[in-house]
């Protein structure tokens, strides 16, 4: 049995167990119990009524939040010198191909996103290996394959708020919203943003409802159960 800290126990008193909270209710009930040291990230657990175990019911996308994730996300780009210059003029951190290839090899992976053009595929399909297991291999399904014309924007999403989600083995989808020190009304357009998008991708072998449960919940903190019906009618801002 996991045993929380003094803190942590008297956070969790707060947390009505046998009512729902709207989304806003939550997130300021998150930021009044917060008293780590640091800027804890707020955090979504959503609970599918997906059955992993199929492909078809399988949930991966990608949404872009407005006011970002509050941290610095450092891109890679594998690309050849005929559009790296435009990789870099974007934000790019990193760009190249074999030196970056033999850096990886080497162990080096201090990166937060991997992207690709099209053309260097094949010769990166060697670092499955090292940067699979880590999410960083870039690959079509995850939008980090790109078009040599789509980089710039791919980069400054990615800078600006880009996150990726999926269902895990037991259906449930995790993602940040931004940190505990954003206003309010920032978490809000953040969750609302992340939770249209993947309620967007809800697949149509998903029979009734989409979403059994839903929790918000900070680095350090207890989670805060979540109304399901004030979630999905949250809306995103333009």
């Amino acid at each position: 049995m996991v045993k929380h800290s003094r803190r942590y126990g008297a956070a969790a008193q707060e947390v009505d167990r046998d009512r729902f909270y709207q989304p806003e209710e939550a997130i300021d009930l998150l930021k009044e119990m917060s008293t780590a040291k640091f800027d804890e990230t707020v955090e979504i657990h959503l609970k599918t009524n997906s059955d992993p175990r199929h492909a078809d019911q399988m949930i991966r996308g990608v949404a872009v939040l407005p006011h970002g994730l509050g941290k610095t996300v450092r891109v890679l780009v594998f690309a050849g010198a005929d559009v790296a210059e435009a990789a870099r003029q974007a934000g790019a951190d990193f760009v190249g191909e074999d030196e970056l290839i033999e850096q990886i090899e080497g162990g080096w992976t201090d990166f937060d996103l991997g992207l690709a053009v099209p053309a260097v595929m094949p010769k990166i399909g060697k670092l499955g290996r090292i940067l699979g297991r880590k999410g960083l291999m870039p690959n079509p399904r995850s939008g980090t394959m790109v078009q040599p014309e789509d980089l710039p924007r791919v980069i400054q999403e990615a800078k600006g708020g880009r996150i990726e989600y999926r269902t895990d083995r037991t259906a449930i989808i995790h993602g940040s919203v931004g940190k505990v020190s954003f206003e309010t009304e920032q978490l809000m357009e953040n969750l609302a943003s992340l939770t249209a998008a993947i309620m967007r991708d809800k697949p149509a072998a998903i029979k009734g409802s989409f979403l059994g449960s839903a929790y918000l919940t900070s680095s350090m903190g207890p989670s805060v159960p979540l109304d399901l019906a004030g979630l999905q009618s949250m809306e995103p801002p333009e």
